[in-house]
């Protein structure tokens, strides 16, 4: 056999089998009987409702992290007005201190 003609027959073979699958799961799809078509629906509903379990327990985890950010700034903030006014106590310290030194140059 020659290259096309060989090939040309394993794209027929591959089309025939490929159509033969697909009629096979199109048959098995419309086979469902009544049971198996309610286990399949109560499976999609237990899915479902698992799906929103998780999403509220995320949501629940969310809040709890927009709490958390919430206190942290806050202490931020707190720590940031605490380093201020020691800050403006340290710069009044020292300038008393150079006040006094100035004195003590000025006196000898």
């Amino acid at each position: 056999m020659s290259r096309p003609v060989l090939i040309v027959f394993l794209l027929l073979i591959l089309i025939i089998t490929s159509q033969f699958e697909w009629r096979q799961q199109l048959v098995s799809d419309t086979d469902l009987s009544p049971r198996e078509s309610q286990k399949q629906q109560q499976i999609s509903k237990r899915e479902e409702s698992v799906k929103e379990k998780i999403i509220l327990s995320q949501e629940k985890n969310i809040q709890r992290l927009n709490e958390l950010v919430l206190r942290l700034r806050k202490q931020l903030e707190q720590c940031r007005s605490s380093n201020e006014t020691m800050n403006g106590t340290l710069s009044s310290l020292t300038e008393n201190v150079i006040d006094l030194q100035r004195q003590q140059i000025l006196e000898d």
